[in-house]
């Protein structure tokens, strides 16, 4: 492990906007914020929107910049990643962002029915592999569901066309409100204030002139959700 690292991880220990809870113990209890994020953390009842597999917190910085009357709560299991975020937010003094250092696998340890708004998927592994394992798979949106309001937005952003196909056709399967689905965000001239915040791999991808896709869509009243037949093979 790098020296940049070690500093890294023990200046999040002094952060108060990084919760670090251990695996074992979301595993088998609630986290002690669960139900509560609004009362006793954000202190106010406005919107709450996460950032799910954030990286370095671009999105959730960005997003809280523009609309302080939201709360923002950026997710990550890299600890060096999550600190460029949570030190970001911490020296500005920004009230409405928090971070947490988790997997994605333990997300319904930490909110409670209807307690999150919305949600932002910006470029996760598009686990080409294993579909189960994608973050817009069937198994994510049972547990998504289990705290996001039924009128709350998810938004996928991602340059895996593989990703963005299966995410739709998956919303398709599930008769779920397909808003958006575009494929070249920024070739079709789609890339607004809000879709053109760029993360780092973001920008890694667009110097290699790959095409950035975009999907939103909401949950509904659904709580259980089928995998859709889809063929893979095009996109390998």
């Amino acid at each position: 492990m790098g020296k940049n690292k070690h500093a890294r991880f023990a200046e999040n220990e002094t952060f108060s906007l990084l919760f670090q809870p251990k695996h074992d113990t979301v595993l088998k209890n609630d986290f002690l914020l669960k139900g509560k994020w609004r009362s006793d953390f954000f202190k106010n009842e406005n919107p709450i929107v996460l950032e799910l597999g954030c990286g370095k917190g671009e999105y959730a910085i960005n997003l809280a910049q523009r609309f302080p009357n939201k709360n923002f709560i950026g997710i990550d299991i890299k600890g060096a990643r999550l600190w460029r975020g949570v030190k970001t937010a911490t020296e500005t003094n920004m009230p409405n962002v928090a971070f947490i250092r988790t997997r994605i696998d333990f997300i319904e340890s930490f909110f409670a029915a209807n307690e999150v708004d919305e949600i932002w998927i910006t470029f996760p592994d598009p686990q080409i592999k294993y579909a189960r394992r994608r973050l817009t798979s069937k198994m994510f949106l049972n547990r998504y569901a289990k705290f996001l309001k039924s009128d709350g937005c998810i938004h996928l952003k991602t340059d895996s066309q593989l990703l963005h196909e299966y995410t739709k056709a998956l919303a398709l399967h599930n008769n779920l409100s397909l808003f958006e689905a575009n494929n070249d965000i920024y070739g079709s001239g789609r890339a607004d204030e809000l879709l053109s915040i760029k993360t780092h791999y973001e920008q890694l991808f667009l110097a290699e002139n790959m095409p950035i896709t975009y999907c939103c869509f909401s949950l509904g009243d659904k709580t259980i959700f089928e995998e859709p037949e889809f063929d893979e093979k095009p996109f390998k």
